[in-house]
């Protein structure tokens, strides 16, 4: 047990320093993003080199039930091998007693990395562009609301009250007063991080009602969306001790802004270590305007992915902080790709498309890939847009279906992301979907039942 522990990453001796270890969480991403897995004393996962579950984990829709995603040999649910990454090895500050959670990576018997398994499909694209000698980094911005507890799905959800006593206003963006309202959460929100030794660029208060947004330093791929799986989770039992929620949801409150997981990407030269978007003077290259290209591109199919539910939809509202299309920019927030001010060293392009209730290792795959393939095809984007994008018209899906439609027929997408983690994906959506569809909302009864 000594030897295992003196193993792991710095952060999680640290917070077990001179405490003994009672448990450790075995887990691994769904396709939805919930953390799967088992929970083992201490002394056994120091003895053992893997663990098991059924591959049906990832068949499964976010209501429960299972997409018909097996393939020819039927729902046989094989046993996958589950190795740990030690290097993802963090506290789990929120227990009862000490524990640590550790990521897996999910292998079939014969060795080989699991396709569906989100981390494999994330470390699948950054092998692609190891393979061409590039690096891609990666800073993702998380939103999310703090609010009321909702037992009753048939409620609408309500902002938290804040230490004032009084519910969390709107429309105050920047606000120093409104994130002082959240003090109490935001500080377990600083412990927890710290102990599981993540580093937090920035909390602010966002345009909603109880809405925040964390900001992650950029870094490998990998890496952060390790981090922003952990975050989810950490976020949540930070406001459960606040007798509130934390929800992650794309559009949880009607009339306020949506919340999205920008994402800021830039692409080194793995021999140089230099941007791959600036040349030697500091100009913009083709390769970045290449980048752009694939993600104008490609996102309309990829956008399945980084908009996964049907609610995902209710956050591409004009004027709502969230976009309608895939123009470009420079400093300009009403496009979905936005070119933010920076050095040139620091030159970067921000996907402001992909909401936050995407599982952060295939939105930040997706989003990847259609770089990738502009890279790859050196494809031109258009040109750059100026002024207020919401002036124009929408340019890629607006619900859930015709975004699956696209996605199911994005060959090319594919072979990047890989076909069957594809096949599944779509399956495991189309469910999803189809069974929504099932469901009649007070709307329709309110306006339809005695008026048509």
């Amino acid at each position: 047990m000594t030897d295992f522990v003196q193993e792991l990453p710095e952060a999680a001796q640290a917070y077990l320093d001179q405490r003994r270890l009672d448990e450790v969480e075995c887990i691994i991403s769904d396709l939805p993003g919930i953390a799967r897995g088992k929970a083992v004393p201490a002394s056994k996962f120091a003895r053992q080199q893997h663990f098991h579950l059924p591959d049906s984990i990832f068949y499964q829709t976010i209501t429960g039930d299972w997409g018909e995603a097996a393939g020819e040999d039927g729902f046989i649910e094989r046993d996958m091998i589950l190795k740990p990454d030690m290097s993802t090895a963090t506290a789990a500050p929120w227990t009862g007693d000490w524990t640590l959670q550790v990521i897996h990576d999910a292998f079939d018997r014969h060795g080989a990395p699991i396709p569906f398994s989100p981390r494999n499909v994330l470390k699948r694209v950054v092998d692609l562009y190891a393979a061409e000698g590039w690096e891609p980094v990666v800073a993702p911005e998380m939103e999310f609301f703090l609010v009321g507890r909702n037992i009753d799905p048939a409620h609408d959800i309500k902002p938290m009250m804040g230490r004032s006593g009084r519910p969390a206003a709107a429309r105050q963006a920047y606000s120093m007063t409104a994130v002082d309202e959240f003090g109490p959460v935001i500080d377990d929100i600083y412990d927890f991080a710290e102990a599981q030794g993540f580093e937090i660029d920035g909390i602010t208060q966002e345009g909603g009602a109880g809405q925040l947004e964390i900001n992650l330093r950029h870094g490998d791929p990998v890496k952060l969306a390790d981090e922003v799986f952990y975050f989810k989770r950490l976020i949540r039992e930070a406001a459960l001790r606040h007798d509130c929620f934390a929800t992650f949801m794309a559009k949880p409150i009607a009339d306020e802004p949506g919340s999205a997981m920008h994402i800021h990407h830039s692409v080194l030269d793995q021999a140089t270590g230099k941007n791959l978007f600036s040349d030697a003077n500091g100009e913009e290259t083709q390769a970045f305007r290449h980048f752009i290209g694939g993600l104008q591109r490609h996102m309309p199919a990829a956008i399945a992915v980084m908009a996964p539910y049907v609610n995902s939809y209710r956050r591409y509202v004009k004027d709502h902080a969230a976009p309608i299309n895939l123009e470009w920019g420079r400093d300009n927030r009403t496009t979905g790709i936005r070119v933010p001010l920076a050095s040139p060293d620091a030159r970067r392009v921000e996907n402001r498309v992909a909401g936050m209730d995407c599982n952060p290792y295939l939105g930040i795959a997706a989003s990847l890939a259609c770089g990738y393939l502009g890279l790859k095809a050196q494809l031109e984007p258009s040109d750059e847009f100026r002024g207020d994008a919401y002036d124009g018209d929408g340019d890629f899906p607006q619900v859930l279906g015709q975004a699956l439609e696209l996605f199911e027929e994005a060959h090319e997408l594919h072979e990047v992301l890989g076909p069957e983690f594809c096949r599944v994906y779509g399956i495991v959506k189309r469910s999803e979907y189809e069974e929504f569809l099932q469901v009649i909302s007070p709307w329709e009864r309110e306006h339809l039942l005695l008026n048509v």
